[in-house]
């Protein structure tokens, strides 16, 4: 028998060995790597830049126009173009424009050269696998120095890009920081990158790094420095940083640095509600006041989207009784921020603000109104609003303007009577207006492009569906308010844009094709139409003369006049059946168009494979089904002489009844029956097949419903927009999924290369 410490010896090593390791299964393992990408916020990022890339509108001749109609000599209309171009384009890729107009945009000099390559971060928003090769061109090089303002407004882009999810860019732009000596053009950039996107992160290191370009005591890199301070201790309410901050406020004497500071202040109390009290109102016996301004926002950032009545008390108090005006439209534009979650009340809040002497007051209620009644389409907002269109002030028309853009963001009314149209009109009239001030001009151009924002697929949202706040919408709309002093500023506004979207996804994250019913009209939220450069050209009535004539030349005419009616008939035969001939040949022009469209639909997944094959007579193929096959159904398709290939007739009514099935979607069956020789007779759908992703407006969302006998339903019932999970009620059948748009598919086979190839640059040296 053992001895009992050979036991106990025993007993030790099998405690000391390590336990068996766990057996995690596949299917497990699946999901939690998609419950990561979930919470991190990739796979929502992801989406969304698919979606506004996929369902891009965008109409450049909007931009076009207001090239033409700005000022060229003008500085600050051409800086305020290229920012409508970039608001216009948040998140699509899409920057043909800049590309077409190279020579325009190198007119862009110093900051307005900062801003213009700060665009590309809006632009390329969330299109993170590739932003160091998309910027490539214009951040600074090791032993190259080009124009230090395209170099900062590169990291500025590259922190815009990863706003709020910055870690792998994080030391990239802390040794761009220390490297950028004291290039205070670059300091301000890279600081403004970190802030974006390291927010909320409480990141120690950078903070001290920050604080050193602080203790520069540079106004222009100090700014940035503070600010990016307030971002990344965003939400702290540490005590240490404010008591830092507070005091370096007192001992600066740039105003740029005490502004930056204040408002990092105001950040680091974000969400802290009656935590702020003290502070606020330590800021509120300041003398300074660009502190007492700091207290107001400290408010807007505590109080956002609570509709504490507190917090309104003192916004109203400061409105009408602080000395100066900046404290004071500060005050009434943080009531805006505070009532986001009841925008029905803001408007009833600030009414009498509104009729106030004080042209900053009037500015800061259009403003308040726009940040709490953005994307609703609110008639109170609105009439509060057109007074202020006419106001005598240059910079209170420009907010009513902006605020008008912000409120009517993804309206559907397109009638010509409408107030959305109305503002378009009122909007190019003061573009295009040479006697208009410059600053409501520059306000005019950022609110077209507001209007329009993201492709016109997303609205400003400071609150999500279910009324939790949103972080960076709240951040980025109230520093966007200050782009008064600074004009880069106003580029923070796009962290506040969110899709109007329905995306379906499966259980993999992946989009199949999907397809749900809008039970109205398509007109009824249609986009804007396109605009046109056609003239109208109005035919002008001539008089003819009658002259008398002898009965000689009457009786002449006559037999003449019985030769051509004899000759015409004969030629009336010829013309009848060259005619049937030309419609024969019109409708198989038309039906080969059809045919070529339906393969091009089936390519980019708006058509399975099965109604591809119906529809076409080509036989699907058994392996696959996919959109790959689309080659292979395109080359038969296009054989003039195939027998397998429907009449027109046909064709089109087989279109429409997979349509009143919902096997296709409204906007494909359009696109397909708009190459009819004759369409003039076609009438509008009374309902409207959606597929996935598709945008859906708020107002459209009660109209949603699932297609009978649809093979996914939501996980969450009548859940009809945003990111939705799909169940699939015959897992066991084959499933097609979409294919990833071409912009993003060249940039996913780039990424998988050696060496990406980078955009050429298109802005020209210093």
């Amino acid at each position: 028998e053992p001895s009992a410490a050979e036991g106990a010896a025993e007993g030790e090593a099998a405690a000391a060995a390590p336990p068996p390791a766990e057996v995690v299964e596949p299917a497990a393992s699946k999901a939690h790597a998609n419950l990561q990408l979930i919470l991190s916020g990739e796979a929502s990022i992801g989406l969304s830049l698919e979606f506004l890339v996929r369902s891009n509108k965008t109409d450049t001749l909007i931009l076009t126009g207001m090239k033409k109609a700005a000022d060229q000599r003008n500085s600050l209309c051409h800086s305020a173009i290229v920012l409508a171009h970039s608001l216009m384009n948040a998140g699509t890729t899409a920057d043909s424009f800049l590309r077409d107009n190279l020579e325009w945009l190198s007119r862009a000099t110093n900051w307005a050269k900062f801003s213009a390559t700060a665009t590309l971060g809006v632009i390329h928003r969330g299109h993170v696998k590739q932003a160091l090769s998309l910027l490539a061109p214009y951040l600074p090089q090791a032993g190259m120095s080009a124009s230090p303002y395209s170099e900062g407004g590169a990291l500025f882009a590259l922190g815009i890009i990863h706003a709020n999810h910055g870690h792998s860019i994080r030391a990239y732009l802390l040794d761009a920081l220390r490297s950028a000596g004291t290039n205070e053009v670059v300091q301000h950039g890279c600081a403004l990158g970190i802030g974006i996107s390291m927010m909320g992160s409480e990141d120690e290191d950078l903070y001290e790094e920050l604080k050193g370009v602080l203790f520069n005591d540079s106004a222009v890199a100090g700014e940035a420095a503070a600010l990016a301070m307030g971002l990344l201790m965003l939400g702290s309410a540490s005590p240490k940083a404010i008591e830092e901050m507070l005091g370096y406020a007192h001992d600066t004497a740039h105003e740029k640095i005490i502004r930056g500071l204040a408002i990092g202040i105001a950040l680091c109390m974000y969400g802290r509600e009656e935590e702020a009290d003290p502070l606020v109102t330590t800021l509120l016996h300041e003398q300074d006041p660009i502190l007492r301004y700091g207290a107001m926002y400290t408010i807007a950032f505590a109080f956002a989207a609570t509709g504490s009545n507190a917090a309104l008390r003192k916004c109203l108090h400061v409105a009408v009784s602080d000395v100066s005006d900046d404290v004071r439209r500060a005050a009434v534009i943080a009531i805006g921020f505070v009532l986001a979650n009841t925008p029905a009340q803001c408007p009833r809040v600030v009414k009498l603000l509104a009729e106030s002497y004080n042209p900053h007051v009037r500015y800061g209620s259009a403003f308040a109104v726009g940040i709490s009644c953005a994307g609703s389409g609110s008639k109170e907002a609105l009439e509060l609003l057109t007074p202020m269109l006419s106001d005598p002030v240059d910079y209170v028309r420009q907010g009513a303007l902006l605020a008008s853009s912000m409120v009517l963001m993804q309206s559907a009314d397109h009638k010509a009577d409408s107030k959305l149209s109305k503002h378009r009109e009122d909007l190019r009239k003061v573009v295009g207006d040479k006697h208009e001030d410059t600053m409501t001009k520059f306000g005019a151009i950022v609110a077209t492009g507001l209007l329009d924002a993201g492709g016109r697929n997303v609205t400003i949202g400071l609150t999500s569906r279910t009324g939790n706040k949103i972080m960076p919408a709240i951040v980025g709309m109230g520093i966007f308010s200050h782009f008064w002093f600074w004009h880069p500023l106003l580029l923070f506004v796009s962290l506040a844009f969110t899709p109007t979207a329905a995306i379906g996804l499966n259980a993999d994250l992946r989009m199949p094709q999907w397809r749900f019913k809008s039970g109205a009209p398509p007109s009824a939220f249609a986009y804007p139409p396109p605009t046109s450069n056609e003239k109208k050209e109005v035919a002008s009535t001539v008089a003819t003369a009658s002259l008398s004539t002898t009965a000689k030349a009457a009786k002449i005419d006559k037999a003449k006049k019985a030769e051509a009616e004899a000759a015409e008939k004969a030629k009336a035969a010829e013309r009848a059946e060259e005619e049937r001939v030309a419609k024969e040949k019109a409708d198989l022009a038309a039906r080969d168009a059809m045919l070529a469209k339906l393969t091009e639909l089936h390519k980019r997944g708006s058509l399975s494979g099965v109604l591809h094959a119906s529809l076409t007579g080509v036989a699907a193929k058994s392996e696959g089904g996919g959109a790959g096959d689309a080659g292979d159904a395109m080359d038969t398709s296009a054989d003039a002489g195939a027998a397998g290939k429907p009449s027109l007739e046909a064709l089109v009514g087989e279109v429409r009844e997979a349509h009143a099935r919902g096997d296709i979607s409204t906007a494909a069956v359009a696109a397909v029956l708009k190459l009819q020789p004759d369409k003039a007779d076609e009438a509008e759908f009374d309902f409207e097949v959606l597929e996935n992703p598709s945008r859906v407006l708020r107002s459209q969302e009660r109209f949603c419903s699932l297609l009978p006998a649809s093979r996914y339903e939501p996980v969450a019932k009548g859940r009809t927009s945003g990111v939705i999970m799909l169940k699939d009620t015959a897992p066991d059948a084959e499933e097609e999924l979409l294919p990833l748009p071409a912009a993003l598919a060249a940039a996913s086979e780039a990424a998988e290369e050696e060496e990406p190839a980078p955009p050429e640059p298109f802005e020209l040296p210093a």
